[in-house]
C-alpha cells in the first residue's frame, strides 16, 4: 500500500503531503484546487506521460516521491533489486510477512525532462509502469468513456478470469504469433515470386561472368603497377643503363666510376695506414662501399634483363585484363571489392531463390498446421471466457444490486469473431438492462455517465476478489451520480477497502463520508499565484469539508446536521464486522 506521497511544484500546488495508509482515503476540495492534480502526480509516480506544461509556473521542475508498504516476498521487491534499487526494512507483520518499504521518484523539468528513482536510485522510466501495474490500479473519468470500447471490456474480462486465462491467452498468443509469422513470410514469397525468380536469374549471369573471368584479391593493383611499368620501359632501361654505368663501366664520360674512384681512395689510405692507424677503419669502410657497390651494379644489370624487347606484347595483354576487371566493376561494383563478395556470397543467395518453390510448399503446409493449432488453443480461450462471463455476469448485477440498481442486469457476452486476431477469435461486449423488461443494450451505446460509474465500480470489486492489487485509485468515479445512489457507492468502496486500499477523488459527500481518512485539497490566493496544499481534516474540519460538499456553505446548520448524520451512519456501518 501507499503510505504517503509528498508533491512540489505540480500544477496548482507548491508543495503538499499526503498521508494515506491503509484503508478507504478521499480526496476533496474546490473546483479548481487541485485534487486532479493528486492523480497526476500518482500517475507520474506510475510511469505515466510527463507534460512540462504541468511544472508550476516559475519553477525550475515538479516532482512526486511515495513511499509504499510491501511485502518484501513479491515480484515487485524482486524487480525493484533487478533495477538497482533498495529496500528499506520494516519489519515483520501480525500476518507473518516481512515488511520493507520502497521509494518511488519522478521529475519532471520545465524543459519537459523527465528523470525516475527507484529504490533511491536512477531507473528507466519503463520500471515505474512495470512496478505500477502490480501496485496500483487507477481509474480516472476517462476510463468510463474507455469502458465503452470492446478491448476494455475484453481486458475486465480477462482480469476476472485470472490465472487460467492468463495460461491460455499465452498458448494462444504463441500458436498465433507463429501462425502470423509463418503466414507472412508465405505471402511475401509468393507476392515476390517474379521478382525474385529475375533476381535469380542476373545473379546467375553475373556469377557465371565472374567465375569465368576468375579476378584474385589485389589483382586489379597489380595489373595497374604492371601497365604503369611497361608503358615507360624505355625511360626504366635509359635510367637504369646509366646508373649502372656510374656505378661501373671501363669507359665513362668526363671521369672515372664510382667503383673505380672508390678504389684509388682506398689505395691511396693503404699506403698511408702505415704511419698513422687511425685510417685503418676508413679503409675498411671503403673496401665495403666497394662490394656494395658491385652488387648495387649487379642487381641492375638482373633489373635491365627483365625489360625484355617483348614488353609490347605483354602490355597488351595487361590492358586487355584490366580492361576485362573494369567491365565486371562496371557491371556488378561500384568497387572491385564488391564483386569479389559477390563471388563470395551470390552462390548461397542463388541458392536460396532458387528454392522459392520447395519452400513455398512447406510453409504452406506449416501454415495449414499451425493455423489449426490456432484454432485449438483459441478454443480453449474461448471456453475459459465464457465460464468467466457467466460468473462475471452474475457477480457485477449482484455488486448493482447493491449500487442501488437494483433491477439491473449485466450479460458479458462472449461471440466469435471471423477471424482469429490477436487476442484470441472472441467479441467481448458488456450488455447493460437497467431495469427488469428492458432490453439488453451494450453499455457502449445505451449507459449513461452515472451507470457507467457504478458499473465500473462493480467490476472492480469483482475483478478484486479474484485478482487482488494492493491499491485501487478512483478520480470522480461518482461522477453523474448523487443521492441514494452515491451512499451505495461509498458503501461499496468501504467494502472494497476492507481487503485492498482505495484511494478516491470525489466531490460527493455521501462517498466521502465512507473514508477513513479524509483529505481536503485547500486553496489560497494570494493576489499573484495560485497555491494549493493538501490537509488531513479532524473531526470538526472535517464536518464542515462535508457540508460544504452538501450545499457549498461550510458552515450551514443544516448541511452540518446532514453531514453529521451522514458521518454517523458511515461510522456505524464502518464499525460493523
Amino acid at each position: 500500500m501507499i503510505e504517503s506521497i509528498d508533491i512540489r511544484d505540480l500544477g496548482v500546488i507548491a508543495q503538499a503531503s499526503l498521508p494515506l495508509g491503509p484503508g478507504f482515503t478521499a480526496i476533496t476540495g474546490e473546483t479548481g484546487a487541485g485534487k486532479t492534480m493528486v492523480v497526476t502526480a500518482l500517475g507520474l509516480l506510475l510511469g505515466g506521460r510527463a507534460d512540462a506544461a504541468a511544472v508550476r509556473r516559475g519553477a525550475h521542475q515538479a516532482s512526486v516521491d511515495g513511499r509504499w508498504n510491501i511485502d518484501e516476498a513479491t515480484s515487485v521487491a524482486e524487480r525493484v533489486r533487478d533495477a538497482g534499487g533498495l529496500l528499506d526494512e520494516i519489519g515483520v507483520n501480525e500476518a507473518g510477512e516481512h515488511r520493507v518499504e520502497l521509494t518511488l521518484g519522478r521529475s519532471v523539468s520545465a524543459e519537459g525532462r523527465s528523470r525516475a528513482q527507484v529504490g533511491g536510485r536512477s531507473a528507466p522510466i519503463g520500471v515505474l509502469a512495470e512496478l505500477g501495474e502490480k501496485l496500483v490500479v487507477l481509474h480516472g473519468q476517462s476510463d468510463q468513456m474507455r469502458l465503452r470500447t470492446a478491448s476494455a471490456q475484453r481486458d475486465a474480462l480477462d482480469r476476472f478470469a485470472g490465472k487460467k486465462l492468463r495460461r491460455a491467452l499465452t498458448a494462444y498468443t504463441t500458436a498465433f504469433e507463429t501462425w502470423k509469422t509463418t503466414r507472412e513470410t508465405l505471402a511475401m514469397l509468393i507476392e515476390q515470386r517474379d521478382l525474385r525468380h529475375a533476381e535469380a536469374e542476373r545473379l546467375r549471369i553475373a556469377l557465371e561472368e565472374i567465375e569465368a573471368a576468375d579476378p584474385q584479391p589485389g589483382e586489379e593493383d597489380e595489373l595497374t603497377a604492371l601497365a604503369e611499368r611497361l608503358t615507360n620501359v624505355e625511360d626504366l632501361r635509359l635510367a637504369a643503363a646509366s646508373a649502372r654505368e656510374a656505378l661501373s663501366a671501363e669507359e665513362i664520360e668526363g671521369g672515372a666510376d664510382v667503383s673505380a674512384l672508390l678504389d684509388h681512395a682506398r689505395r691511396q689510405l693503404e699506403r698511408a695506414v702505415g704511419f698513422d692507424a687511425t685510417l685503418a677503419p676508413i679503409v675498411e669502410q671503403l673496401t665495403g662501399l666497394g662490394y656494395q657497390v658491385a652488387e648495387l651494379t649487379g642487381e641492375l644489370s638482373t633489373y635491365l634483363a627483365t625489360l625484355d624487347s617483348d614488353g609490347a606484347h605483354e602490355l597488351e595483354q595487361i590492358q586487355e585484363r584490366r580492361a576485362l576487371l573494369s567491365n565486371l566493376v562496371r557491371k556488378h561494383g561500384p568497387r572491385y571489392e564488391d564483386v569479389l563478395e559477390l563471388r563470395a556470397v551470390g552462390s548461397q543467395r542463388l541458392l536460396e531463390l532458387d528454392s522459392d518453390e520447395s519452400r513455398i510448399d512447406e510453409l504452406g503446409a506449416r501454415v495449414e498446421t499451425e493455423h489449426a493449432a490456432v484454432l485449438a488453443t483459441a478454443a480453449e480461450l474461448t471456453a475459459v471466457r465464457t465460464a468467466a462471463a457467466t460468473r462475471m455476469s452474475a457477480a457485477v448485477s449482484t455488486e448493482l444490486t447493491a449500487l442501488a440498481m437494483a433491477q439491473a442486469k449485466v450479460i458479458v457476452a462472449v461471440e466469435p469473431l471471423p477471424e482469429p486476431g490477436s487476442h484470441g477469435a472472441d467479441q467481448i461486449t458488456f450488455l447493460l438492462a437497467p431495469h427488469n423488461g428492458a432490453e439488453p443494450r451494450p453499455v457502449a451505446k445505451g449507459a449513461s455517465g452515472g451507470e457507467l460509474s457504478r458499473v465500473m465500480l462493480a467490476l472492480e470489486v469483482v475483478i478484486a476478489t479474484n485478482e487482488p492489487l494492493p491499491t485501487f485509485v478512483f478520480d470522480e468515479v461518482d461522477a453523474g451520480v448523487g443521492g441514494a445512489a452515491a451512499i451505495e457507492i461509498g458503501r461499496r468502496l468501504a467494502s472494497l477497502a476492507r481487503s485492498a486500499q482505495v484511494i478516491v477523488v470525489t466531490h460527493l459527500a455521501q462517498v466521502a463520508a465512507f473514508a477513513g481518512n479524509h483529505l481536503a485539497v485547500v486553496k489560497d490566493d494570494d493576489g499573484r499565484v495560485t497555491a494549493s496544499s493538501v490537509r488531513q481534516l479532524r473531526e470538526d474540519e472535517r464536518l464542515a469539508e462535508m457540508a460544504r460538499l452538501l450545499s457549498g456553505l461550510a458552515d450551514s446548520e443544516n448541511a452540518l446536521a446532514h453531514a453529521g448524520e451522514l458521518l454517523a451512519l458511515a461510522a456505524s456501518e464502518n464499525a460493523a464486522p
